[in-house]
């Protein structure tokens, strides 16, 4: 190991549970997460915004370069914008961009592109990824590590009470006009988090999981 600087690892989390009722009880709060498509306009404040992006902010990444950049958005005129131009993308995609297998994966779904909920949703969380450093330096799996940083943002809201949806409109290059951002910053994901409304529903097929032995193996 290089002699690079330590300290003591003291801030260590005690769930005051053990590991295993603390596990199920998380996995009782993320269970119930589903990608919602019909929000309600009740306001979420910009404290709770900023405690989901420190949540994400925490997360692993490739040398510690930290490749991510969330931009929030509360300001209607720009969410009208964002909604407009995931529209024209999503149209393009439903008339001929996306393979017929793509489709009919996405049938049971019920997606469309109607994107209303871009607008009514009091955030917009745009997730880029960096594909160098702010001062030009190198980051490293920047991929990955902002997909473990939106993973945890989506554990964070959901905790929170709140619902979101993974939107990837694609081409997603739009986001980077609408919201002036550099060259080195690439649109990874368009999350709305807000609460569900009164009349929300979810396609049914969003229910199912598949069980554990059919995602887990274990070598004992």
């Amino acid at each position: 190991m290089h002699n690079c600087p330590t300290v003591p690892y003291n801030d260590r989390f005690d769930p005051r549970v053990p590991p295993e009722q603390a596990a199920a009880a998380f996995y009782d709060v993320m269970r119930k997460r589903r990608s919602v498509r019909m929000f309600s306009d009740k306001p979420v404040s910009r404290e709770t915004i900023e405690a989901l992006i420190r949540t994400a902010g925490s997360a692993p990444s490739g040398a510690n370069k930290q490749p991510w950049r969330f931009v929030c958005v509360s300001d209607p005129s720009i969410k009208k914008q964002i909604r407009e131009g995931a529209e024209a993308e999503e149209r393009e995609f439903y008339a001929g961009r996306a393979g017929e297998q793509w489709l009919e994966d996405l049938a049971p779904l019920g997606t469309d592109d109607n994107k209303a909920f871009l607008e009514t949703v009091p955030w917009l969380i745009v997730a880029f990824r960096l594909t160098k450093a702010d001062d030009g330096g190198k980051v490293y799996y920047s991929s990955e590590s902002i997909g473990l940083a939106c993973g945890m943002l989506l554990c964070a809201a959901q905790h929170a009470g709140l619902a979101t949806l993974t939107h990837t409109p694609s081409p997603m290059n739009f986001l980077n006009q609408i919201l002036n951002r550099p060259a080195n910053e690439r649109p990874f994901l368009l999350i709305p988090v807000g609460y569900p409304s009164d009349d929300c529903e979810v396609p049914a097929a969003a229910i199912e999981r598949r069980p554990i032995g059919r995602v887990m193996e274990v070598r004992a």
